[in-house]
């Protein structure tokens, strides 16, 4: 009997590259030679380290961990390979942005029992993993026992811990750590200036933010890019002072920084919000004219449209929506929410409801927030049916409607004395596990002390379930 041809550790390889669903690549690189029940070519391949290695990633990026642990035991398990640390750096990662701490200083403890050794490669991964799950206290005990695990800090650990500590507003700790880097002789990177500038820039320290950027380029010869002066320029935009955010902007022209997206996004909004929105236009025009390759991206077009939608001016922006679409961009729900929000406030609930409803027709569908516009409009405008409606789909789709405004719908519904609505409202609430305490006591609160109506109101809730 012929064995049909075994597939390569290379062939599989490159099957496993191009498979996009993680469920069958698992299956394939159980089986990548399998030809019935009984075939003897099911177990004879040797996995290659990039076969290893490639299967992990699309695991974790699944967030298939079960799976992933499978093949790690599987790994572990080979005495062909040492595996190579990056693939504990990507598994630390994928736990750490799933929020699975302990199972991410799970794997880097056990890296030793693969028979490969921990650098400071590995160390970072943790520490970044700290960070995702806002541990930002045990990172720095984590830090504290580098020696442990590599020869000692580099670059890296000081930006991931510098981060850290602009998170929990220690801003004064964080420039103590740039200095213990510098006085280890550790040369700062751009992204150690990118996480220190933002970081004093959100804490309004604008003048400290300047000089450093002075700093990295008179004392490190680094160039700033254009993600600093952003982050600069939006600061000078908050306290109003544009004067300051323009000239950043002549600078990086003078300097020969290209401009990005960002930065004129920023410059933009904040003429919008200064009132000055033919200034805005003259710049939007500027970036369309421009030669460079800096084009409005999604962002500069929401801002475009938040900017018309402030100023009352609804034809122009949806007439952005028709631009995002010739120019190849498709509007996000960040765009429509912009507009529903607008609409809402202005009183035109009825526009808002349509645009509403057309969202899933345009090929984008409405997420939470616009659930909770579009609810909060309708019953205020006093379109009870339509709101009601908007709730119970809302729940059906799974979103958690705003307690507030759900407990002055109910208690609306209540003064009104419509209570056949306000029934159907608390069922649909109980349903979705979202009636609270402040929802009931309102319900109980409107109808007064009627023994039939409390009555009914208690049988009716007890039956279907409260949460607290």
């Amino acid at each position: 009997m012929k064995l049909p041809k075994l597939i390569s550790p290379f062939r599989l390889a490159s099957l496993l590259r191009i498979q996009k669903d993680p469920k069958l690549a698992l299956d394939l690189f159980r089986n990548p030679n399998f030809d019935g029940p009984t075939s003897p070519a099911s177990k004879q391949l040797r996995y290659s380290p990039l076969c290893y290695d490639l299967i992990i990633t699309k695991l974790g990026a699944a967030k298939m961990f079960s799976e992933l642990e499978e093949i790690l035991r599987q790994l572990k398990a080979q005495t062909r390979f040492v595996p190579k640390e990056v693939i504990f750096c990507n598994v630390i990662q994928f736990y750490g942005r799933a929020r699975r701490l302990e199972d991410a200083i799970k794997v880097f403890e056990e890296i030793p029992a693969f028979r490969c050794q921990r650098t400071v490669r590995s160390f970072n991964s943790l520490l970044n993993a700290f960070l995702m799950c806002k541990e930002a206290d045990r990172m720095v005990e984590f830090f504290a026992g580098v020696e442990k695990y590599a020869r000692g800090p580099d670059a890296v650990t000081y930006n991931i811990l510098i981060r850290g500590c602009f998170y929990k507003g220690m801003v004064d700790t964080a420039l103590k750590l740039f200095d213990e880097m510098l006085s280890t002789n550790i040369r700062p990177t751009i992204v150690t200036f990118v996480t220190l500038i933002k970081g004093l820039c959100s804490a309004n320290r604008l003048e400290e933010a300047l000089k450093l950027k002075n700093d990295m380029v008179n004392l490190y010869r680094i160039t700033p890019n254009a993600y600093i002066y952003s982050s600069l320029m939006k600061s000078f935009c908050v306290n109003g002072e544009l004067n300051s955010a323009f000239k950043l902007k002549d600078e990086m022209i003078m300097k020969g920084i290209a401009l990005d997206s960002s930065v004129y996004s920023t410059l933009i909004n904040a003429l919008f919000q200064g009132g000055k929105k033919e200034e805005a236009l003259q710049l939007w025009g500027e970036m369309n004219q421009s030669s460079s390759e800096c084009k409005p991206d999604t962002v500069t077009y929401n801002v475009m449209i938040s900017g018309f939608c402030r100023n009352q001016d609804f034809s122009a922006a949806y007439q952005m929506f028709d631009e995002m679409s010739k120019s190849g961009r498709k509007p996000d729900v960040v765009s429509y929410n912009v507009v529903l929000d607008t609409l809402c406030k202005d009183g035109r609930w009825q526009c808002a409801y349509e645009l509403f409803e057309s969202m899933p027709g345009r090929g984008c569908l409405p997420d939470v927030l616009s659930y909770r516009i579009v609810f909060r409009g309708l019953w205020d405008g006093m379109q009870f049916e339509d709101a009601a409606f908007v709730l119970d789909e809302m729940i059906f789709k799974g979103f958690a409607p705003h307690r507030g405004s759900v407990c002055a719908f109910v208690g609306k519904l209540c003064e009104q004395r419509n209570m056949e609505m306000a029934w159907s409202v608390l069922d649909t609430l109980a349903k979705g596990n979202a009636i609270d305490v402040d929802t009931w006591e309102t319900a109980v609160a409107a109808v007064g002390f009627e023994e039939d109506t409390l009555s009914r109101i208690h049988l009716h809730v007890d039956s279907l379930g409260r949460c607290s």
